[in-house]
């Protein structure tokens, strides 16, 4: 009677090992490979911008010195703020939660955006605009 609980027990500790260090759990190629918080909670935030390249130069002063912050909620609303402009809309995730779509943003084109990292406290996404690309890396405003 013994062995058959530790068969259990054991194939139970077996099959969680296999779930937390399966590679196929990793969403992004920067994101965490388990998360206790959904997608939409890990945007949910007040962002302000880390770094930001332009095919692969560094930009980072242009939205520094604005103070440009983006904010996103769990229902869908966007917006963005700085200096000298700031706007809203809407956001929703497309192709699978690989990219996010923000539309109807006034002051801002409609922008596909492709994941590269979402965790509580960072957010780097690419945005690709003709031959250009941007790179953001958001980290919270305090």
């Amino acid at each position: 009677m013994q062995l058959s609980k530790k068969i259990p027990i054991t194939l139970i500790f077996t099959f969680l090992l296999v779930i937390l260090f399966s590679p196929g759990c990793k969403k992004y190629e920067e994101g965490p490979s388990i998360s206790f918080r959904s997608r939409a909670e890990r945007v949910a935030n007040n962002w302000k911008m880390e770094k930001v390249t332009l095919n692969g130069a560094d930009i980072t002063n242009q939205f520094t010195t604005i103070n440009y912050t983006e904010s996103y909620d769990k229902e869908g609303n966007y917006s963005f703020n700085s200096s000298i402009q700031s706007g809203d809309g809407k956001w929703a995730f497309q192709n699978d939660d690989l990219e996010i779509r923000r539309s109807g943003v006034s002051g801002q084109s409609s922008a596909d955006l492709i994941i590269l990292k979402l965790k509580e406290k960072s957010f780097w996404y690419q945005i690709i605009d003709g031959n250009d690309i941007y790179e953001f890396h958001l980290i919270p405003s305090e």
